[in-house]
């Protein structure tokens, strides 16, 4: 363990105080029956257990708004401690305002790790890198076990696990076990030059203090993953305060202070409301996961359709195979640890990641066995593992839907991401069927035509609900109409054309294969746009940045001119 120095200040040092039973959730605070004081953390290689009576109990951050200016000790704190890039930081401040001059308010954030009592980061994590601790309470990540799918990140509304692209892991917020265990809060509460930060038991009000609520204006729902931090804020707040960051949100009050859900996000139109083009935009780090997705639907819809039609073969099952492995090679490719990829098998129990790997593999292993049985002419075979891969297909496209049904990003957290997902299995599967079963099945038209429609229905519902919606899903929605406002449109007078135009070439009886190409064209590239669409424009629950730093904007300014080469400035490279 760490040593203590002689002279260590009393604000330096963990406070005995008396606890509550519950938290705020109704969850017990103390995390291990009484008498039972933990296992060692095996901190530094030392097995030693510390000796605090209150080492089973849920510890918390209390953060006091109206105490802090902004110095960004704590950071500077928090760095040091862990010897971090510059282009990373556990602990971030950042801020929001509002009020005309004279009456201005700004309201300071500094926000790590809130080690909640349901964790989402743990439950999405596929390699088990996560672990709640009753000792303190603490989730702690460990980045050796790690691959860099950054999934957690997408899944926690506080932005609080960081992934370093350098590094091709994700870290986080270890909530400075080594000093409690030694009775020393957090470096960044040591830190703190305004009392703004303190720590302790959770519930158990810091001395000096007047409240300890759950929320603060940016701070997104704590109900999501029960989160363990508590805030207060005396002064007055106006009815909307802005970030300064680029990201178009603010915040407007809907109810009186000291109720839930006092602000809540609303749109920030500050990039104007004209529609653009913004194609070279379409293109982001998640293009792996395009592939993925539309080559694994492409793969599931072809070999289920062209099966339950009864006009399946052994080519659309080589088709079929082909796709899937460009899909699961895309896959790997997004990983920071390509060659770990095998650590996503090891969260079954609780990640849909890791659920939509094994349904993927297993829906490739049924379909290659198919094309065995079917070659050597076992047609009992055949049929039986050609059920059973249409059965482990429908696993991948359900646990691929639920991967993507976030409360953190609620845009993607809607029924129309199934109709889109499942819309496209149905539609560019039905395609691969034309194009290798005979005789130009009408179903497989039928299918198609239904898959657009499907995703066409589902844009429908979903631009209805993101318009007007109390989250950050009417901010997404607002940037795919004004940002990318021209493809949106466009994607959708296409979507509806695909459909029109399948459907009159299969009532037609239209056997030319010219207008059946050009039809596939426009509808493959409308899915791939579609798709693109989906990842770019999604603006996830986040933390207010600052100015400068955790801002999207000034990132892509200081990419744009070079300062980004600096790393000193703090801007991490686009690779993953």
């Amino acid at each position: 363990m760490i040593p203590l120095r002689n002279d260590e200040p009393d604000y330096a040092k963990l406070a005995e105080r008396t606890a509550e039973t519950l938290n705020r959730y109704g969850n017990p605070i103390q995390l291990l029956p009484d008498g039972d004081n933990g296992t060692s953390l095996v901190i530094n290689g030392d097995a030693g257990i510390g000796d605090n009576p209150n080492r089973t109990r849920q510890h918390a951050f209390h953060f006091t708004a109206d105490n802090c200016i902004g110095c960004h000790a704590c950071e500077a704190a928090c760095s040091e401690k862990n010897d971090l890039p510059p282009h990373l930081s556990f602990r971030s401040v950042g801020y929001v305002e509002g009020g005309t001059y004279p009456d201005y308010t700004r309201i300071n954030i500094s926000m790590a790790c809130n080690h909640c009592d349901d964790p989402v980061c743990l439950k999405g994590c596929p390699t088990r890198a996560y672990t709640k601790h009753p000792e303190y309470g603490a989730v702690i990540q460990d980045p050796d076990i790690c691959f860099g799918c950054g999934y957690c990140t997408w899944v926690c509304p506080y932005n609080a696990p960081q992934l370093d692209p350098m590094a091709g892991q994700v870290e986080k917020c270890n909530m400075c076990v080594d000093r409690l265990e030694v009775g020393l809060k957090p470096a960044c509460v040591s830190a703190c030059v305004g009392n703004a930060l303190d720590f302790g038991v959770v519930e158990t009000m810091p001395e000096g203090r007047e409240a300890a609520d759950a929320r603060i204006p940016g701070f997104p729902d704590p109900n999501i993953t029960k989160a363990n931090i508590r805030f207060q804020h005396l002064k007055a707040a106006p009815l909307e305060v802005t970030r300064p960051d680029s990201a178009p949100v603010k915040y407007r009050q809907t109810q009186p202070r000291g109720q839930d859900a006092a602000f809540r996000p609303v749109v920030d139109a500050k990039d104007g409301v004209e529609a653009q083009w913004n194609w070279a935009r379409l293109s982001s780090r998640e293009n792996p996961l395009v592939a993925f997705t539309l080559a694994v639907q492409a793969a599931v819809g072809a070999f289920a359709t062209t099966f339950a039609t009864g006009v399946g073969n052994g080519l659309v099952a080589v088709a079929a195979l082909a796709l899937v492995g460009l899909g699961m090679a895309a896959s790997t490719a997004h990983l920071g640890k390509t060659l770990r990829f095998y650590r996503g098998f090891n969260n079954l129990r609780h990640s849909n990641l890791s659920r939509e790997a094994l349904a993927t593999v297993c829906f490739g292993a049924a379909t290659g066995l198919y094309f065995v049985a079917d070659l050597a002419g076992w047609s009992q075979a055949a049929f039986g593992c050609g059920a059973a891969a249409v059965v482990a297909g429908v696993a991948t496209i359900y646990t691929m839907v639920r991967c993507y049904l976030i409360p953190a990003r609620p845009f993607w957290n809607h029924w129309q991401t199934a109709a889109s997902f499942v819309g496209a299995t149905l539609a560019l599967g039905g395609w691969i069927g034309l194009a290798l079963a005979p005789g130009w099945p009408p179903l497989l038209a039928a299918a198609i035509v239904a898959g657009w429609a499907l995703e066409a229905v589902g844009l429908v519902g979903h631009a209805r609900d993101m318009r007007d919606a109390a989250h950050e899903g009417a901010v997404s929605h607002y940037v795919q109409t004004t940002t990318f406002g021209h493809v949106y449109r466009l994607r959708n007078a296409l979507l509806v054309g695909s459909v029109v135009l399948v459907a009159s070439l299969a009532l037609g009886g239209v056997t030319h294969p010219a207008p059946w190409l050009v039809a596939a064209l426009v509808g493959v590239g409308t899915s791939a746009v579609s798709r693109a669409l989906f990842y770019v424009v999604v603006v996830p629950t986040t933390m207010p940045g600052a100015f400068f730093w955790k801002n999207k904007g000034f990132e892509q300014h200081a990419r744009d001119i070079g300062l980004a080469a600096n790393r000193a400035v703090g801007v991490a490279p686009n690779g993953h």
